[in-house]
């Protein structure tokens, strides 16, 4: 009989934020992999766990992931554990996840601590919907496109990012978003937590002046319904009105809804439309 895969949460910063579960899975499983086991070992010996740990991190996961396959078929019972929070966010936790699927392998998660979510709820901004982006490529090409896909983003943004690039991420935030309001969380569960709710611009400027230290979660305000409106709006004011009209048209609108179309994307008046319209009808004749 084939062995479970356990996804057990490690404590962001607090010990205390371990859980019972947690403690008692990572004591009876056969194996524990653990992205860094020299960071782990503190974490295990806080809570006296004796079991055997092996290394699954970023530069051997697919392999890796492959041969604790092979001992899960075998029966073995693995826990696998993250530096802090949640194993599967940002990092190669996923691997192991999708190939345990595609042999059968059951799969459980021990709920616990989770960085993206404790920034979240603490952020003051809307939690209802929301884009989780984790940190930012470095490729040049593959970070502009997403910062791109991201200025139409409507839902709440959260991104992780190191103290060391936090400046020049707030800068291409700012030029790409805009100046929206944005929560900063820094030292997340730990003695000196930080939760700074402004906007992009004025937490940059403080930290010009002021020195960053801890990991940071990014909770940014998504495109405001009105923002998007004005957005919308001045795009069809740049077309022009005929061929404004004909995308209604084309469509199978009747003209006069077509006109009342036009008259909401525009933010004008049914009559405006109709007006200009006609005097486009009257300029083309003469």
């Amino acid at each position: 009989m084939a062995g479970i895969l356990y996804l057990c949460a490690t404590p962001i910063g607090n010990l205390d934020d371990m859980t019972f579960r947690a403690i008692d899975t990572l004591k009876r499983v056969d194996l524990i992999a653990a992205e860094d086991t020299r960071h782990s070992r503190r974490l295990l010996d806080h809570f006296d766990i004796k079991t055997r740990m092996t290394s699954y991190h970023e530069y051997n996961r697919v392999e890796k992931a492959k041969y604790l396959v092979e001992l899960l078929e075998d029966g073995k019972n693995i826990a696998v554990i993250t530096d802090a929070g949640t194993p599967g966010i940002s990092d190669p936790g996923e691997v192991l996840v999708r190939l345990c699927h595609e042999a059968k392998i059951q799969v459980t998660s021990l709920p616990g601590a989770c960085a993206l979510i404790n920034a979240l709820v603490s952020s003051g901004q809307e939690t209802r919907r929301f884009a989780f982006e984790a940190f930012l490529p470095m490729d040049k090409k593959e970070r502009k496109q997403i910062l791109n896909r991201l200025e139409m983003e409507d839902r709440t943004i959260i991104l992780y990012e190191a103290p060391h690039r936090l400046l020049r991420t707030l800068e291409e935030l700012l030029a790409h978003l805009g100046n929206r309001s944005m929560t900063l969380c820094r030292e997340l569960t730990k003695q000196y937590e930080t939760i700074f709710l402004s906007d992009i611009k004025s937490i940059y400027e403080y930290y010009t002046e002021n020195q960053i230290k801890g990991e940071c979660v990014l909770v940014i305000e998504g495109k405001s319904l009105e923002e998007q409106k004005k957005e919308e709006e001045k795009n069809y004011l740049a077309m022009d009105l005929e061929d404004h009209m004909n995308l209604y048209l084309e469509k199978g609108h009747s003209k006069k809804d077509a006109m009342k179309q036009v008259a909401k994307d525009r933010g004008v008046g049914k009559r405006d439309i109709y007006q200009e319209l006609l005097q486009k009808n009257k300029d083309h004749k003469s």
